[in-house]
């Protein structure tokens, strides 16, 4: 893989708002990860297999990166519970399930699913987020009086990102 083709896949990620992206072919491996304070993903590692041809290039092609800020994401495949209790008062933080966009309403003009001051149950739909072209309904795994909401309607979030502080008392 050229370099146009390796900056070419660096831009498609960033439009894509994704956080991170691993290609393996027979030929090479790469790891793109993008730090949410920098406007363009960085390449992390790059490994090119031992070629007869290529013995002196036999080491891995490393580029530079100074350390990231914040720790790394786990794998999304590992079970997170969607509410977490705040270090700083009795509320639950309620997080987002996965990456996308939130929508505070089913469409323009329609009630909002939880406002302020309202007492939700558990499995009671919160708010919708939408990934990929599907809208997927957010069901309460708490009960509780949310405190605040903490994302702008038509947002795009990240995977535990928190959404909403609900009260459990």
């Amino acid at each position: 893989m050229d370099i146009d083709k390796i900056q070419a896949l660096i831009k498609f990620v960033s439009k894509q708002g994704v956080s991170e992206v691993e290609l393996e072919t027979e030929e090479f491996k790469i790891t793109i990860k993008s730090d949410k304070n920098v406007a363009e993903p960085k390449i992390i590692q790059a490994q090119m297999p031992m070629m007869p041809q290529m013995a002196q290039m036999a080491a891995p092609v490393a580029v530079p990166v100074p350390a990231a800020p914040a720790p790394v994401v786990a794998p999304v495949a590992a079970p997170v519970p969607a509410a977490a209790k705040e270090e700083n008062g009795n509320y639950i933080t309620v997080k987002s399930p996965m990456i996308g966009t939130f929508y505070r309403s089913a469409g323009p003009g329609k009630p909002t699913f939880a406002e302020v001051g309202d007492t939700i149950k558990e499995g009671s739909v919160t708010c919708i987020i939408e990934a990929m072209k599907l809208f997927n309904e957010i069901e309460s795994e708490v009960s509780g009086k949310i405190v605040k909401i903490l994302i702008d309607d038509a947002t795009p979030v990240e995977y535990d990102q928190p959404l909403f502080l609900v009260d459990p008392s």
